[in-house]
């Protein structure tokens, strides 16, 4: 989440995508899947995304039952460690969280409400690497 419907097969000799109509989800599923595919296409070799542990600034809401890549602000506190902070409202129609984001919060299917300072899995988009 985001990021339904997503398709994805061949017509004949062309691969395609099919993204969903949200902003948000459209991002999120170029950064997931399209991207990658087109990388393996291009002859690169896999490499899964780098994804890091990070404590969350705030409180994190999260319903169980799908994966959740909230947009988030990677960023160094006053001592100098990483530090992740959401973007605000996390629909996929909120074009503004992603806007304001340079990476995903991770959130496993099965975890809920997180409170702050909780270490959760954040991957970097890679203008920030």
């Amino acid at each position: 989440k985001p990021g339904k419907p997503l398709a994805c097969g061949r017509i004949h000799e062309s691969l395609f995508f099919g993204l969903p109509g949200n902003p948000v989800s459209v991002m999120a599923t170029f950064y997931q899947f399209v991207q990658p595919a087109l990388r393996h296409l291009s002859g690169e070799q896999f490499m899964p995304a780098l994804t890091i542990k990070v404590p969350c600034a705030n409180r994190l809401k999260k319903q169980p039952g799908r994966t959740d890549f909230q947009r988030g602000l990677l960023t160094t506190d006053a001592n100098g460690a990483l530090t992740v902070d959401s973007t605000g409202l996390q629909g996929s129609h909120v074009l503004s969280s992603m806007s304001r984001a340079n990476c995903f919060i991770v959130l496993p299917a099965a975890c809920s409400d997180l409170p702050a300072g909780t270490l959760v899995d954040v991957q970097p988009f890679e203008s920030f690497v």
